[in-house]
């Protein structure tokens, strides 16, 4: 059986909520780190062996899928309570809309990050 190269959590790699580099946690610093490339469970691509902006365009398309599960999670609820709730549980076609557009525009985003560079 093979063991995992990282461990978990990876260390070296402080959680999300950390004080990072002595830096005070406020709003900026969040949105640093934020952007700093974490996927959606907040850690760095963790295939060491690729370019950082390679890892760092496979780490939005990973944050990119995990919000497309989202909006499909939330579609698939507005129909089905349209079609099985009352006429007060239908979310309106304004708001289908907008879902499917964030699903097209989710899903365009990770395709093009997971192309080669």
């Amino acid at each position: 059986m093979k063991t995992s190269d990282t461990s978990f959590p990876p260390t070296g790699h402080a959680p999300a909520n950390a004080d990072v580099a002595g830096e005070p946690i406020t709003f900026v610093a969040q949105l640093r780190g934020i952007d700093s490339g974490g996927a959606s469970d907040g850690r760095p691509w963790p295939e060491r062996q690729l370019n950082p902006g390679r890892c760092m365009a496979l780490a939005d398309a990973d944050c990119a899928l995990a919000g497309l599960r989202t909006v499909h999670a939330i579609l698939l609820a507005a129909e089905r309570a349209r079609q099985d709730g009352g006429p007060d549980q239908d979310v309106g076609d304004r708001v289908i809309e907008g879902l499917i557009q964030a699903s097209r525009a989710l899903g365009l985003y990770a395709g093009l990050n997971v192309r080669p560079c």
